[in-house]
C-alpha cells in the first residue's frame, strides 16, 4: 500500500520515472517520455494508464485469472502479466 502511494505521487511530479518503476527500461519509458517532452498532461495519461494496467493485471493474476488479450497501447511483458513471473 505504501509502494503504491509512493508510486502514484512520484507519477504526479515526474512521469517517466513512475513508468519506469513498473515497466522498466523498454518503449512503455520511451513513449511516455516523449508524450511527458511533447505536453506534461499527456505524459500523465499514459503514465497512469500503464500503472493500472499493471496492478490490476497483478490483481488478477493473483486470483489466478490470466487475461488473454493484451491491453492496447501497453508494451512491456511485465506490465502485460502484471509482474508476475512465468506467465
Amino acid at each position: 500500500m505504501i509502494k503504491t502511494v509512493f508510486l502514484i505521487i512520484l507519477t504526479i511530479f515526474v512521469p517517466p520515472i513512475g513508468v519506469f518503476l513498473v515497466a522498466g527500461c523498454g518503449a512503455d519509458l520511451l513513449i511516455n517520455i516523449l508524450l511527458t517532452v511533447l505536453g506534461y498532461f499527456p505524459g500523465h495519461i499514459h503514465a497512469f494508464y500503464v500503472e493500472y494496467v499493471y496492478f490490476k493485471r497483478r490483481d488478477q493474476a493473483r486470483a489466478g485469472i490470466l487475461d488473454a488479450q493484451p491491453a492496447p497501447g501497453v508494451y512491456s511483458a511485465k506490465v502485460q502479466s502484471g509482474g508476475v513471473h512465468g506467465v
